[in-house]
């Protein structure tokens, strides 16, 4: 008959206390001295600087015929509210507008399946610009947001609430948004693209 082993619990390997007299002094890993902070010093932060060109009224690149990026969710809640895109725009705007949309977006609506085949016939009407994109990857919402930041003529149209908070952060900016079965603008100058003096 063979022996049963007998099983071993809360088997743990043996450390040493910081305090053993066995660790020398050379060994011990010294405590970090902390700076005293100089209250009268000034604090810093750092603030990414934009281009004077991205504050509305030195900006002349804004203005009709007006170039608007398009988001996913804003081809989608535009076919839901029965909204034709072009001609919406351009009763919010009051001028001519040039719908564009990204590579990225592009691939964002083929991705999300049949279910939304009439959204990507909507972003392939020839009316629509295509960009490409020369980035790595897919994400759109990275894709405006740089798009944005790098050129000063684009209007954005989109739904989406984070897409929304983080282009507010850029100055100069103007958002595209639906409410009331109609498009609206938030953050736009005055005159609307009049000739500036």
């Amino acid at each position: 008959m063979p022996k049963q082993k007998s099983k071993k619990f809360a088997v743990m390997k043996k450390m040493i206390s910081l305090k053993d007299n066995r660790i020398k002094d050379k060994d011990r890993s010294k405590a970090k001295e902390k700076k005293k902070k100089d209250p009268s010093a000034l604090k810093e932060r750092e603030v990414p600087k934009y281009p004077s060109c991205l504050f509305f009224q030195y900006n002349t690149q804004l203005g009709p015929p007006y170039h608007v990026l398009v988001d996913t969710n804003f081809i989608n809640f535009s076919i839901k509210a029965k909204l034709d895109i072009v001609q919406s725009m351009m009763d919010c705007l009051y001028a001519k507008c040039i719908p564009y949309i990204t590579d990225c977006v592009l691939a964002e609506i083929e991705k999300l399946g049949m279910k939304y085949r009439v959204a990507l016939r909507i972003a392939k009407d020839p009316r629509f610009e295509r960009l490409p994109c020369a980035h790595k990857g897919t994400y759109a919402d990275d894709c405006l947001v740089q798009r944005v930041t790098q050129h000063k003529c684009y209007i954005l149209a989109t739904v989406d609430r984070d897409l929304k908070r983080r282009v507010r952060k850029i100055p100069g900016v103007p958002i595209m948004y639906i409410s009331n079965h109609r498009y609206n603008i938030e953050r736009m100058p005055d005159d609307y693209g009049a000739p500036r003096l």
